[in-house]
């Protein structure tokens, strides 16, 4: 598992997640650590946001949220959902995402003891808030609140199933527990591995690969 980060990072480098506006309108601080209740939750609404849609189209939503002075816990638990669902409509699944952020705005403001546990308990607690499954859970405890819980998603299960370490179907704890029984348990390695994943997959690791040029083509059964 090291071996292939450090190729990942040789060839493509620092990538910085998770991006914050910091007081912008776009999401474009690329290298700063959250450093406030406020980057803390507009990671934990991109969290959400994210589910089944691309980052391009978080964006924008996050665009029209920071435009509307929306982008806060208090102001999103306020707010009417039909204007949170007008504003994030990019997004996708704009009703049920209104809906979850909130539930999440709400919980985030009355649990702050809730956000001082351990990776694992956090982890925990927050699976057992509607709308938040293991792939966004592991986000919000890893970019969020950095502390060290690795992140599976589809990119993941496609690229790590075709270097022959798991199968693209293996239960999420199962194929996380590879990784994190493999690596040290190390936030910023985390952070770093997880978008160095998304980065190759997007530029080679597609559903149609692009094995030209590719780094870890050596070590693909596909």
């Amino acid at each position: 598992m090291q071996a292939i980060y450090n190729k990942l990072f040789k060839n493509y480098g620092k990538q910085g997640w998770w991006p914050l506006s910091k007081g912008g309108l776009n999401t474009k601080h690329h290298n700063g650590n959250p450093s406030s209740d406020k980057d803390k939750f507009e990671i934990i609404a991109g969290a959400i946001l994210t589910q089944n849609t691309s980052w391009t189209n978080v964006e924008k939503a996050v665009f029209n949220l920071n435009k509307a002075n929306m982008l806060s816990a208090d102001k999103l638990r306020k707010a009417p959902l039909k204007k949170i669902s007008a504003l994030i409509k990019p997004a996708g699944y704009y009703n049920q995402k209104a809906e979850r952020l909130k539930i999440i705005a709400d919980y985030f403001l009355k649990n702050k003891e809730v956000f001082l546990k351990d990776a694992k308990a956090l982890r925990e607690e927050l699976l057992n808030v509607i709308g938040i499954g293991p792939e966004t859970a592991d986000s919000i405890v890893l970019y969020a609140f950095e502390k060290p819980s690795f992140v599976i998603d589809a990119y993941t299960r496609r690229i790590f199933s075709r270097l022959g370490i798991c199968k693209e179907n293996d239960k999420y704890e199962e194929i996380q527990q590879k990784f994190e029984k493999r690596l040290p348990s190390d936030v910023d390695l985390f952070k770093e591995y997880h978008a160095l994943i998304v980065e190759h997959a997007k530029r080679h690791c597609r559903k149609k690969p692009v094995c030209e040029k590719c780094i870890l083509r050596k070590k693909c059964t596909y």
